[in-house]
Parts: C-alpha cells; sequence; structure tokens
C-alpha cells in the first residue's frame, strides 16, 4: 500500500464546480448545495484502509454537520476498472452499510479529481458559505497504523472556526491515504 499526502490546494480557491451521478443516476452538483452556510468536499472510496478506518466518524461527522447547515458530498475518482471494489453498485452497499445520509458520487472521467487537485483517499475539502476553501487536509491525526481516536477533530476544528467567521488556521496537515487510482494516461499533472 502506497501511502500519498494530499497536494494541498490554495486556501481561498473558490470551489470547483461538479456535477456527477450517485449509484442510482443521480445528479449531483455543487449549486444543490447553496443554502448551506458550509460545504465539505470529501474524496473517499470503497477499500482504501485509510477510508475503512474513519467510515463510522465520517458518517457521524457529516450527521453532526447537517445540524449546523454544512453539507457534503463524498466524491469517488477511482478507475472501477482496475479496482472493481469501488464501483458505483459497491458504493451503494457502502452507503447502505455505513448510514452515510450524503451523497456519494462517482466521478468516472477523473475530471473532478484533477481540478481539485485530489492526490489520495481520504482527503477533504471545507468551503465556507461563499464557496472559498479555508480547509484542505486530513479528518484527523487517526490512521490505521497508530492509536489515535478517530475523531474527526481536525476538520471539526475547521468546521467550528468558520461557522464563527474566523479566519482559517494556516496550520493545516495534508490528508494520507490511498493514491486515487488513475486510470492509465489519466494521471495528472499537479504532482510534479
Amino acid at each position: 500500500m502506497a501511502v500519498t499526502e494530499s497536494t494541498m490546494l490554495d486556501l481561498g480557491t473558490p470551489a470547483p464546480d461538479f456535477d456527477l451521478p450517485d449509484p442510482s443516476g443521480k445528479r449531483v452538483r455543487l449549486a444543490d448545495f447553496a443554502e448551506a452556510d458550509g460545504l465539505v468536499v470529501a474524496f473517499i472510496c470503497n477499500h482504501c484502509p485509510f477510508v475503512k478506518h474513519i467510515r463510522e466518524g465520517l458518517a457521524a461527522f457529516a450527521n453532526d454537520c447537517a445540524l449546523r447547515n454544512v453539507a457534503m458530498v463524498a466524491i469517488n475518482s477511482n478507475d472501477v476498472i482496475s479496482h472493481p471494489g469501488d464501483s458505483p453498485e459497491r458504493m451503494q452497499e457502502e452507503i447502505a452499510r455505513f448510514g452515510y445520509s450524503f451523497p456519494y458520487v462517482y466521478d468516472e472521467t477523473q475530471q473532478t479529481a484533477k481540478v481539485y487537485e485530489a492526490a489520495c483517499t481520504p482527503e477533504f475539502y471545507l468551503f465556507d458559505r461563499e464557496r472559498k476553501l479555508v480547509y484542505r487536509g486530513r479528518f484527523d491525526a487517526a490512521t490505521p497504523g497508530n492509536d489515535e481516536a478517530v475523531t474527526g477533530e481536525e476538520l471539526r476544528r475547521a468546521v467550528e472556526a468558520m461557522l464563527a467567521g474566523n479566519e482559517p488556521d494556516p496550520d493545516q496537515k495534508p490528508g494520507i491515504g490511498c493514491n486515487i487510482k488513475w486510470k492509465p494516461g489519466n494521471e495528472p499533472d499537479y504532482f510534479g
């Protein structure tokens, strides 16, 4: 398992648009969240051990956010030819099994991952009411290889600061996890 860090998109970046299907085929767009006071965009998948480690905490976090009018959407950009366990059918199973209350959508072309400069799963982006980036990076310090509790503490702190109108804390840690499984020849150029 190769461990990859997130690219840390510049704070203040406007939320890139997206229009992606959930496993049932329903389209989910950035504009669907216009009434929310904040938006968390998470890049996840089904098979990654780093995602598996936090998925119950992620479901609880999303439920807590919904009570505060902060929306969440999760995006799976993995190549399902090389990783069939990340297929939309398996995504539907994941939604049901872990009680995801947020849309979990499939980025088949991987273009959405590219415009977000996503690199790994899990990776998180928090946008404020104006859809400017105020946080990017990890959920918390928990990984499959350490004894840290899964709390979502770092992302939760960012949500609290955003809702309070505070400036983003510049000391943000990159997400770490499995690299996005790019289709052959579709690797992005932002890795250097």
